[in-house]
Formats: C-alpha cells, sequence, structure tokens
C-alpha cells in the first residue's frame, strides 16, 4: 500500500482500489476499511474501559458539546436505552460530574447539565484521546494529516446528511452522528 493503493477483499482475495477504480470497487474498498476502523475502535474502547465507562464519555460529551438536555433526548442524542442512560445519569450526579435542575419550560421534568467537574473530566478525557492519536500521526506527512481529517469530516457530513434523510426509531439522530459518537 506504499504507493497510495487501498486493498479491499473481494470474493477472489484482495484487490487494489486506485483512482481508476470503479465507484462499486471504491464502496467495496471503503466499506472493507470502515469494517476494519470499527473493529480497532471497538478493541481500543475495550483497553481504555478500565479508566472510566464509555458510556461517561458518551454522555458527558453531549452534555458538555449539546448543552443542557432532558434525559430522554440525551439519550436519542447518543443512540442509547433511556434505562442504560437513567442508571449512567444517576452515577454521574453521585459522582458530581452531573448535575440536574428543573426545567423551565416543562417544571414536572428536569435538565442535566455537565458541572465544571464534569467539563474538566470531559478534557481529560479528550486530552487523552489526542496524545494517543498524536502518536499515531507523528509519522505522517502535515499533508497527509490534514487530507484524513478533511475526507474524514467530509465523509462524517455525508453520513450525517444521510441519517437527517432517514431518522431512526429514535427520530432524528443526526447531531449525535455529526459530533463523531461511533454507535452501536
Amino acid at each position: 500500500m506504499s504507493n497510495g493503493a487501498v486493498h479491499a477483499c473481494d470474493g477472489a482475495g484482495v484487490s487494489e482500489i486506485t483512482v481508476a477504480s470503479s465507484l462499486d470497487e471504491a464502496a467495496a474498498g471503503l466499506g472493507t476499511e470502515m469494517v476494519r476502523f470499527t473493529r480497532l475502535i471497538a478493541a481500543w474502547k475495550q483497553r481504555v474501559k478500565h479508566d472510566a465507562g464509555a458510556a461517561d464519555r458518551v454522555l458527558l460529551a453531549r452534555l458538555v458539546c449539546g448543552g443542557d438536555q432532558r434525559a430522554t433526548d440525551l439519550a436519542a442524542d447518543a443512540f442509547l436505552d433511556l434505562s442504560t442512560v437513567s442508571r449512567q445519569v444517576r452515577s454521574l450526579v453521585e459522582r458530581g460530574l452531573v448535575a440536574r435542575r428543573p426545567d423551565p419550560e416543562d417544571r414536572r421534568g428536569s435538565l442535566l447539565t455537565a458541572t465544571e467537574a464534569g467539563r474538566a473530566r470531559f478534557e481529560d478525557y479528550r486530552r487523552q484521546r489526542d496524545a494517543e492519536l498524536a502518536g499515531i500521526l507523528e509519522s505522517w506527512s502535515p499533508q497527509d494529516r490534514a487530507d484524513l481529517i478533511r475526507l474524514m469530516s467530509r465523509l462524517n457530513a455525508d453520513l450525517a446528511e444521510r441519517q437527517h434523510a432517514r431518522p431512526g426509531p429514535g427520530g432524528d439522530q443526526g447531531t449525535a452522528v455529526e459530533q463523531g459518537e461511533i454507535r452501536r
């Protein structure tokens, strides 16, 4: 792959994807790489799980980046079941990372907000992630790094647009997709 070609598995083995490849071949190559990427991210999450649960990172990211939310909206935004979010939010509140306050629009409900400690924890998670990625990208040329970010951004935007066009069972969940979380 040193010549810039990407390889994709096909029925007969591995085929090389180049600028001359068809759209179908490129899609197959991208699909193969996305599956591999997803598996590597899952393995990475398993490795760092002992530091803090993935749910902590996801929910704090949603609250820090998206602002105050009701638990139902947070669950939809994070593609998680409400009962899972409720348990995790209870833990976050007990640890002082999230606070509840009455919803001014509906006093029967409450809004969740990241506390200063929660924002600090989120920034710790972000720094850890960024340090790990910096180590991975260290040997890459500045052009390759810029190309990767530009193309990932474009892919995410296109995926988010498709997500908006076809909302899942929880309704329009494009915000979560746009913020870069991998969903299960």
